[in-house]
C-alpha cells in the first residue's frame, strides 16, 4: 500500500520534469505493489501516457487551472469542509500535531491538509491505519472524482483509486452537502469570483463546532476499526 499511495501524492503534486520523467517508475510502482483492480490501473494510464506524452509546460497549465484556478477542485482538504471559516485554522494546528506526533515534520509555510501531503503521511502508516485515515474525509475524495469526471480530467482516475485503496464509500449525506456546492469553471470568471467570496466568521455560541471530518481526525488515535472487505 505503501508504494501505491506515494504514487499517487506524486501525481497530485505540481508537475515537474523530475515527475514527468519519474512516470514509468510510478507505472511500475503501481504494477508491481497490485493493490489497485486492473480497470483502476488502466484509467490511471491515461494519466500517466499524458506526463509521457505532453510538454511539461502543457502539463502544468491543466494542472493550474483545474487545482487551483477551481475552488471546487482545490486540493487542500478542509477547503471544502470548512471553506475560511475560524474552524478551518484549528483543524490544521490539529492536523500538523497528528503529522508532528508520528515524526512527519512539515515546514511553517506548508499546509498540512495539501491532499499530496496528507498522502505522503498515509504512505508512512501501517495499511490498516492508512485505511483509516483515507476514510475520512472519502466524501470530499468522492466529490472530487466527480468534478473531474465532469470535465473529462484524467485525473479523475486517482481519487477513484484512492477511494478503493481506503476500502470505503462516502456518507451520502456528507457527499450531498459537497454536490450542492457551487462547481464554477476556471474560466467562469463571475461564479469563481462568487464562489471564492469569503464567508463569514462567527463568534460566541454560534460560532462552528468541530464535526464529520475534523471531529475524527482529532479522535484519529484511537485504535481503528476492522476494515471492511474489498468490494468484489
Amino acid at each position: 500500500m505503501r508504494r501505491t499511495l506515494k504514487a499517487l501524492s506524486l501525481l497530485l503534486s505540481y508537475p515537474t520534469e523530475e515527475l514527468k520523467a519519474g512516470a514509468g517508475e510510478l507505472r511500475a510502482a503501481l504494477a508491481d505493489e497490485a493493490l489497485l483492480k486492473p480497470q483502476t490501473r488502466a484509467a490511471m494510464a491515461v494519466l500517466l501516457d499524458s506526463f509521457e506524452r505532453d510538454e511539461l509546460l502543457d502539463l502544468q497549465g491543466r494542472y493550474v487551472d483545474l487545482f487551483d484556478r477551481t475552488r471546487s477542485l482545490s486540493l487542500h482538504l478542509f477547503e471544502h469542509v470548512h471553506g475560511e471559516s475560524r474552524e478551518r485554522g484549528q483543524a490544521m494546528i490539529d492536523l500538523r500535531a497528528t503529522y508532528a506526533e508520528h515524526g512527519f515534520e512539515m515546514t511553517p509555510a506548508e499546509l498540512p491538509d495539501y491532499l499530496p501531503a496528507f498522502l505522503e503521511f498515509a504512505s508512512l502508516l501501517p495499511p490498516r491505519e492508512a485505511r483509516q485515515l483515507l476514510r475520512e474525509p472519502a466524501h470530499v475524495l468522492q466529490a472530487l472524482h466527480e468534478r473531474l469526471a465532469k470535465r473529462g480530467s484524467p485525473y479523475a482516475a486517482v481519487f477513484t483509486a484512492l477511494l478503493e485503496a481506503a476500502r470505503t464509500r462516502p456518507s451520502p449525506e456528507a457527499l450531498e452537502d459537497l454536490r450542492r456546492q457551487p462547481d464554477a469553471a476556471a474560466d467562469d470568471f463571475e461564479a469563481v469570483d462568487a464562489a471564492w467570496e469569503e464567508a463569514p466568521v462567527r463568534f460566541g455560541p454560534e460560532a462552528p463546532q468541530p464535526t464529520g471530518f475534523v471531529a475524527k481526525l482529532r479522535a484519529w488515535k484511537r485504535p481503528a476499526e476492522p476494515a471492511p472487505p474489498a468490494a468484489s
